[in-house]
Formats: structure tokens, sequence, C-alpha cells
């Protein structure tokens, strides 16, 4: 019998650093039962195959949040009025990533037709300066921590810049984004601490962003979200006020919050094999194929998770209806089935068909702009830190297992070309 407790392995911390080993006991049987300590347990899928099959099947639903039931706050009126009303809103305008078609799909398809080939592409030269001016602030340091200095500012600009955010609001958002976060681990679902300030979280950004789109509707400019507020699609798809700050949250939020453990991620694996790093020194244009390999060898998002609409037979195990399921990406980027020698990090793969960015349906929307900052910040950091070495490794990581990167990456430097 498969051991059932792995998966609590994989969200202990102190698996953090490197949750691989458990990655590759869980592979040993593709679909396994894990015990959660309810009757029908979680279901982990493990191997590649498994996963990209599951992320396909239209019998697995991405709505597996439960219910809204926000905080009550001794008020009767607002307990029993305003609370009921604003749990009802919640559960019908929930972030797309967590819905089904055809909502997903009509929402998905509002958020690309604003999302153009010309809007992004504008943010590539905004990123390699942003880049440049944010290495320049760092010249005549010994040491620079990646995450504060370089990994954080730039992605959370650039989705700001790309919504129309005032510069000066920019800060907010560190905290919000960090708090809502933790809505992608499993055990916040069930913790009523972590989802009452989840709920805090959300109205505080919701005021924020309902404000906001009140001023775009009045006085448009050119950014994604003025598009989105004033225009439908040709299909003639517009979103409602509720449905637009809900998705709104959600590509401010993972627009940069996983982009941040790219980048990071792809320092500390370039740090470790200083030979990769001075080949991308001398050769930036390995820069696409280095950061299609980080995808798969440390991707910034571990696993999601989904829910089975009816039974599934697969791998010689059937998924009950109604199971909570996850999808272990990251396991699935390790699997030797598909990727020989896969605990090697190799920048010269061909064919890497990596989950990095999930799959079907809901694969990344944010994709185009992961690459390109990722792509700018490594050429950056690799062309001008002088003799960069590590001063923690591991470094201190984040809490999170699904969303998993450094808290914190201190490197010691001889300067800034």
């Amino acid at each position: 019998m498969p051991d059932a407790t792995l998966l609590d392995q994989v969200k202990d911390f102190a698996n953090r650093a490197n949750p691989y080993p458990v990655y590759a006991k869980l592979r040993a049987n593709p679909v396994s039962r894990q015990d959660d300590g309810t009757e029908a347990g979680t279901w982990v899928a493990s191997t590649h195959g498994t996963i990209a099959s599951l992320l396909q099947d239209p019998r697995v639903s991405s709505e597996t949040l439960p219910p809204a039931d926000r905080p009550r706050t001794g008020n009767p009126l607002t307990d029993l009025i305003v609370k009921p009303l604003k749990d009802w809103m919640m559960d019908r305008h929930r972030v797309f990533i967590f819905r089904d078609p055809p909502d997903h799909d009509a929402l998905r398809s509002a958020v690309m037709h604003q999302f153009s080939r010309e809007r992004v592409q504008a943010m590539r030269t905004r990123s390699d300066r942003l880049v440049a001016d944010l290495l320049n602030e760092k010249c005549g340091a010994r040491e620079i921590d990646a995450v504060d200095d370089l990994a954080y500012p730039l992605p959370v600009t650039v989705i700001c810049e790309l919504f129309g955010v005032p510069r000066e609001d920019e800060p907010k958002f560190h905290g919000w984004a960090t708090q809502l976060a933790t809505a992608l681990e499993p055990d916040s679902l069930s913790d009523p601490e972590i989802r009452a300030a989840n709920s805090r979280t959300f109205d505080a950004i919701g005021g924020y962003m309902g404000d906001l789109i009140k001023e775009k509707r009045k006085h448009p400019q050119d950014d994604m979200l003025s598009g989105l507020a004033n225009h439908a699609t040709p299909a003639g798809v517009k979103m409602g006020d509720y449905d637009l700050i809900a998705t709104s949250i959600l590509m401010l939020v993972a627009g940069h919050e996983t982009t941040v453990n790219l980048i990071t991620n792809g320092l500390l694996t370039l740090l470790r094999h200083p030979d990769e790093l001075e080949r991308l020194r001398q050769d930036p244009l390995r820069a696409p194929r280095l950061i299609e390999e980080l995808l798969r060898y440390e991707p910034p998002v571990q696993f999601r998770t989904r829910r089975t609409l009816s039974p599934i037979d697969i791998a010689g195990v059937t998924i009950p209806e109604g199971a909570d399921l996850v999808l272990l990406l990251a396991s699935g980027n390790r699997d030797a089935a598909v990727f020989p020698d896969p605990d090697r990090f190799d920048p010269d793969r061909t064919g890497i068909r990596h989950l990095g960015f999930g799959g079907s349906l809901h694969y990344c929307v944010g994709a185009p702009l992961a690459r390109f900052e990722a792509e700018a910040a490594l050429t950056a950091l690799a062309a001008r830190l002088k003799a960069p070495r590590l001063i923690e490794d591991p470094p201190p990581y984040r809490s999170g297992a699904a969303l998993r990167g450094p808290e914190h990456l201190r490197v010691a430097i001889d300067g800034i070309a």
C-alpha cells in the first residue's frame, strides 16, 4: 500500500527547501489516496502522464473553494443581513481560476482580449529598464537581497502599470498579495483564522479596486483595467462590477506572486550551477531555453487543487466522485518517464513539456509576462553582478508549499557593473 502520509510531508515546512525526494516517493504510485482525516481522503496525482490527463478531464472541477463564510461581527444587522449578502456575492463571483466552464471561459476571454500582444510586448522593454534602474540603485553595495531588491519590485511594478494602478498605491499590494496567496494552500481552506483573514483582505483590496474601476470609467486610460471596465469582447462579453473586481484581484496578486518565485528560484539555481551562470553571462540569448528548464526544474507553483465531479478510473485506481484532488505539477516535472535524468538542471534539453504553467483551460494567462520578466532579471543579474555567491544555502523559504520560493535570497557580491 502507498504511504498515506507523503502529502503531509510535502506540506511540512521542514521539507520546503527540498521537497523533491518526497515527490519521488509519491511517483511510485502515480495516483494515491492520502490520509487527511476524512473518509474520502485526498487523492494525489504525481506523474506527468496522470497530471496531464486530469488537467484535461472535464470530470475534474476547479471549483474547490468552500462556501464563503465571513467571520461574525457581533452586530445583529451586519451578521443577519450584510454578511449573508456578501457571502452570496463572493460565491457567485469567484476569481476565474476557481470556476468551471462556461463562466471560466467567458471571463478568461475578456481578460485575453485586453491582454493583447501589443500591450504585453510594450512591457518587455519596460521590464529591461526597470531591472536596470533597480540594479543601479544598489551600485556600491557588497550584498543584495534578490527578493527585496529585484524579484519583488519588478513584477509588482509591471502588473500595476499594466492594470493602471497608481504607482504610489503599489506598496499596498504587498501585504494583500501575501495574505491572499494562502488561498492556494490546501490546509488554509479549513483554517477559520486564515479564512477570516482572507475575507478581510479581500474586502480591503475589493474596496480599493471598486473605487479604481469607477475612476477608470470616468477617465479611461490605455491600460487593461480601463479596457475591461469599458469595453466588451468581439463576442459581446463584458464583466459586471463584481466579476471585474475579482478578476482584477486575481491578476494583480497572481501577476507578481508567482513571478517573484520564478526569478528567485532562477537565481538560486544559477548560483548553485556557476557554469550555467557564466554561460548566460557570455550568451544572453540562452535565456529563453534556460527559463523553460527552470519552469521544469524549480517551478514557482508546485501544485494545484481540484475536485472530481464523477468517479475517474486512472492509473489502476478509481478516484471517487466529490474527492479532493492535488495535482503535483512539480513532481510531474521530475518524472523520469518524460525527462531523462530529471534531477539534473540542463538548459540544453529539447522538447521540454513542463507543467510549470499548468495546462489545458487553466493554462497561466500571465505566462508571457512571467517569461520575459524572468529573462530581463536573470540576464541582467548574470551580466552585472561581480563574483556573486550565496550567503545562506538553503536560504530561508516562504511558508507556503504551493507557491514555493525563498523569502529572502542574500547574495554577497564584489560590486555591480
